[in-house]
């Protein structure tokens, strides 16, 4: 007995789902960047950071020697250690090495966060309310990850692993804001000085 509409097929069903799914998260993304309720919070924190005074720093932490920014590259750092340190939940006898990786992954959130303010700051503010939002889920999962690295380390690694599991979540939410800001928004390298 088959158990699909007539006329489509599992592929397509799966197809039409996906793309409910994308025209509902662009749907979102689009509200975000419509909704100035945080302007005014936004336009303070943008000039108090465009007021530190980083000098050439500023221009290394955005990225103009490599002629992208550095955020992106740095991101890699975090995410990869803890994409790894999902797969080693898995492996017998690795749970060590996970509880390494979660840590080492907050230790390279604070220089990827850094370069990122230093990009948001300058950002027009469709792209500062979308990016001000990756943030927050940033945050989310980073304190997702300093509770599964806390648990870990006293011993719970059932609710170390559940904690590393949100974060993982949560870094799916950062990444796919993240990439809408780089490239449906289109902020990309800077011009050269």
């Amino acid at each position: 007995m088959n158990s699909h509409v007539p006329g489509t097929s599992k592929t397509a069903w799966h197809a039409s789902a996906l793309g409910a799914a994308s025209a509902c998260w662009l749907k979102s993304l689009d509200r975000i960047e419509r909704t100035t309720v945080a302007d005014p919070a936004i336009r303070v924190m943008q000039r108090g950071i465009r007021a530190l005074p980083l000098g050439g720093m500023r221009d290394l932490l955005r990225g103009r020697p490599l002629g992208h920014p550095l955020h992106p590259v740095l991101v890699q750092v975090p995410i990869g250690c803890w994409l790894s340190a999902a797969v080693l939940e898995v492996v017998p006898g690795a749970q060590r090495a996970a509880t390494t990786l979660t840590g080492v992954g907050l230790v390279g959130v604070a220089p990827a966060a850094i370069a990122g303010w230093a990009d948001w700051a300058d950002l027009p503010p469709e792209q500062a309310r979308v990016g001000l939002a990756h943030a927050a889920s940033n945050a989310a999962a980073v304190t997702c990850y300093a509770l599964s690295l806390t648990a870990r380390l006293r011993g719970r690694a059932a609710k170390g692993r559940l904690w590393s599991l949100g974060g993982l979540a949560a870094v799916a939410v950062t990444g796919a804001l993240g990439g809408h800001v780089a490239y449906r928004q289109a902020v990309g390298a800077h011009p050269a000085s």
